[in-house]
């Protein structure tokens, strides 16, 4: 197979391709189909983000984003699902190599190795598939993952939200944020990128959901959005640096329930071993996403130790 959009190199593709709204949001420029599921696709950041870059290098969360994007592009292109078909995240871990994250004044230009195995088809089509991505830049390394994800069509997304599919109705009756923990304590700069709320407990918060957000919540939804969980475990694991000297450098998130949007949610903070943070968001007293995340501390541009 051709790569698609290849007559327009450097061309996000339309935004629709990859379940966004917003055109400038857009990471992947194009792809092209090997043998075996295996697929070559390309990317492009930005020379700055006002969510994923806030200081002078790329998060990590922006290699999480550019691999989410990966999976509508080629479930619609290359599998021939449907629009409107739903996308359900069971779990993913990714690693980034932090030099290759530091940003200049250029774009940065992304090739991702795509290998897709366990691909389940269905009398419907294509139902899910595990999913492998090697990410580099140049000769460069910048990072590695695997998630697994599954595609269901409307009438079984209805069933399987058992009566919680209405977007409309979700956003109706969401809760409103409530006031954020301190910018600087989570890695952050500005307070509407803080999805963390103070409790009686240092290591327990409640989860923030504002769905004025223009990145995390780009598009309407009927549930706390997957970015918005993995956001949540990164500014857990940094409030432990409230120097902001670290960055998250690898996590493995697991999603077992819908964090629904009316009622509240709560992000639990846990040490782990070898300078690992273990996080866990509950709702209703259910276990609805736990992560494992590591870091590194960093100084004036360059890491100074291992956490």
């Amino acid at each position: 197979m051709s790569a698609t959009f290849a007559d327009r190199p450097g061309t996000a593709v339309p935004q629709h391709m990859v379940h966004k709204h917003t055109h400038t949001e857009v990471l992947l420029t194009g792809w092209s189909a090997h043998a075996d599921d295996a697929f070559t696709v390309t990317a492009r950041w930005p020379r700055a983000h006002s969510f994923y870059r806030p200081r002078g290098h790329y998060e990590s969360l922006l290699f999480a984003e550019t691999v989410r994007q990966t999976l509508p592009l080629l479930s619609h292109e290359a599998f021939g699902v449907p629009f409107g078909h739903q996308f359900v995240w069971s779990d993913l871990s990714f690693g980034v190599a932090y030099d290759a994250l530091w940003a200049s004044d250029r774009t940065m230009d992304l090739t991702l190795t795509v290998e897709c195995s366990e691909v389940t088809r269905r009398r419907a089509g294509f139902s899910s598939a595990r999913v492998s991505v090697f990410a580099s830049t140049n000769t460069t390394t910048v990072g590695h993952a695997r998630t697994r994800f599954s595609v269901h069509s409307p009438d079984v997304y209805r069933r399987l939200r058992a009566g919680r599919h209405d977007t409309a109705a979700a956003r109706a009756s969401a809760l409103r944020p409530t006031p954020g923990v301190l910018p600087a304590s989570v890695g952050r700069h500005l307070p509407q990128d803080v999805v963390l709320a103070p409790t009686v407990h240092s290591d327990v918060w409640q989860l923030r959901v504002d769905l004025s957000h223009p990145i995390l919540f780009d598009h309407p939804v009927d549930h706390a959005p997957g970015m918005l969980l993995l956001e949540a475990t990164r500014q857990a694991v940094l409030s432990v640096h409230p120097t902001g000297d670290a960055v998250v450098t690898s996590m493995a998130a697991r999603f077992h329930r819908y964090v629904e949007l009316d009622r509240p949610a709560w992000v639990r903070l846990a040490s782990g071993t070898h300078g690992s943070f273990s996080v866990s968001i509950d709702q209703d007293e259910q276990t609805c996403f736990e992560a494992e995340a590591t870091t590194k501390t960093v100084s004036h541009g360059s890491v100074k130790r291992s956490v």
